[in-house]
């Protein structure tokens, strides 16, 4: 099994990687729209200290950095078989939907969306794990035994 921490990504709030591969299937940890600054995709604060939050930028976010740390294990959001979407609220549902709809159509992952009572950051609208699928090439089958 190979896990990865990927420097160029925002690091873990916590020990575990950003992906791990087990056989065939490669896992990837709930991912944020934070990028590795430690800022987010979709949050502005006015001089005034207004946040506005933006779930279609979020959601987004979150499709690219799953497909940059896919890319890393040498995969596409083509491989994806699996994603769990958290939602701090559901009425946030329609713009989620909207960009997942452009990102993925019925081929791509089955999906589950659920509530929840909040996420790592206050300003986070929406997290993602997933699961691909990408059969090892032979002989790396053959090398782990």
């Amino acid at each position: 099994m190979e896990s990865k921490v990927l420097a160029h990504k925002a690091k873990p709030r916590g020990r575990f990687p950003h992906v791990k591969r087990a056989g065939d299937f490669i896992y990837i940890s709930g991912t944020s729209s934070r990028r590795s600054d430690n800022s987010f995709v979709g949050v502005e604060v006015d001089e005034m200290g207004t946040t506005a939050l933006d779930i279609r930028a979020q959601t987004q976010a979150v499709i690219d950095n799953l497909s940059d740390i896919l890319a890393s294990v040498d995969c596409r959001l083509s491989d994806l078989v699996e994603i769990t979407s958290f939602l701090v609220n559901m009425n946030d549902f329609g713009g989620y939907n909207a960009v997942y709809a452009a990102n993925f159509d019925e081929e791509g992952p089955t999906r589950t969306t659920v509530a929840v009572h909040q996420l790592p950051h206050p300003h986070l609208l929406i997290e993602m794990k997933a699961v691909a699928y990408k059969p090892l090439p032979r002989d790396a089958k053959e090398a782990q035994g």
